[in-house]
């Protein structure tokens, strides 16, 4: 059994990249996913924006095996870091929404509005999982320094919140950095993406496992192939991330287009069957862990 934290998609097949409703629930039968949750897009630096009443929609119509989050870009309201979003957040709540994202405006993690947002998201008493950016420009995610410190500041912050990292800022840190530039995926100023994601054995613990010991409400989202190769790339180190830190993990397929590769899932059930992981920690982060924080 699976649930997946973090899939995308649209009621109407749309011009760039998204599948249906249909499609995906086609993948999850091929992948032996039983339920998943679908994130809206919002903020038009990935796609034009996506209304959260169209996700709730498409989830009650599928309401056995679609779960919906709300999104909602830092910007909205008043453009200003005193926009009130709680009760906009509360709304959705009401509509059966069970958390927030997928968080990623091209920001400054820092930015009053997006502090906002997180400040916002933890009075709504909902979990944020947010993708991240290395670049100031040309890109989506929120953007955040080599060795993660806004991330740092800001689950100080706001620590009855769940922050969900993903992506490849976030998982590139998980052992030590070579080099700054070596934080996943560089987008250059053709809107062309160059992807120079860490690899080889973990030598020394980096950014990602020090935060996950620190500030209890870090939870790790293991959605789209940057996960899996933080933790393919040394496979013991991997094992024992999981085991470490296995209530805060969440399996995840990040499945945005109609044939999206999922190999996060085949290397859980590898590790499970040659030992690396016990059955335990498997079942916590292929859908225990899930079922808890959805209320399932």
């Amino acid at each position: 059994m699976f649930i997946d934290i973090h899939a995308h998609a649209y009621r109407i097949k749309p011009y760039f990249m998204f599948c249906t409703p249909k499609r995906l629930l086609e993948q999850y039968d091929a992948l032996k996913i039983d339920m998943g949750v679908i994130l809206p897009v919002v903020s038009p630096e990935i796609y034009l924006p996506q209304a959260v009443e169209d996700v709730v929609e498409m989830c009650q119509e599928h309401s056995d095996r679609l779960i919906p989050y709300c999104n909602v870009d830092p910007r909205a309201i008043t453009n200003s870091p005193y926009a009130p979003l709680t009760g906009l957040l509360e709304y959705y709540k009401g509509l059966g929404c069970k958390g927030i994202g997928e968080v990623m405006p091209h920001m400054p993690l820092l930015d009053p509005m997006v502090q906002n947002l997180f400040a916002c998201a933890e009075k709504a008493g909902l979990p944020i999982v947010f993708d991240g950016s290395s670049q100031t420009e040309g890109d989506f995610g929120l953007y955040d320094d080599a060795g993660l410190p806004q991330l740092e500041y800001t689950l100080q912050q706001y620590p009855n919140l769940l922050i969900f990292g993903h992506g490849p800022v976030f998982w590139s840190e998980i052992g030590v950095l070579e080099t700054v530039a070596r934080r996943g995926v560089y987008m250059d100023r053709f809107g062309v993406q160059h992807v120079h994601l860490p690899t080889g054995p973990i030598d020394a613990e980096g950014a990602v496992p020090k935060l996950f010991r620190k500030y209890p409400n870090l939870c790790g989202d293991l959605s789209d192939g940057t996960a899996y190769n933080a933790f393919a790339r040394d496979e013991n180190y991997g094992a024992r991330f999981m085991s470490e830190f296995a209530d805060r993990l969440y399996f995840g397929t990040d499945i945005c287009s109609e044939n999206t590769p999922v190999m996060i899932g085949d290397l859980l059930l590898s590790w499970r069957e040659r030992g690396k992981i016990s059955e335990t920690v498997f079942r916590k982060i292929a859908y225990e862990n899930a079922e808890k924080l959805l209320g399932l």
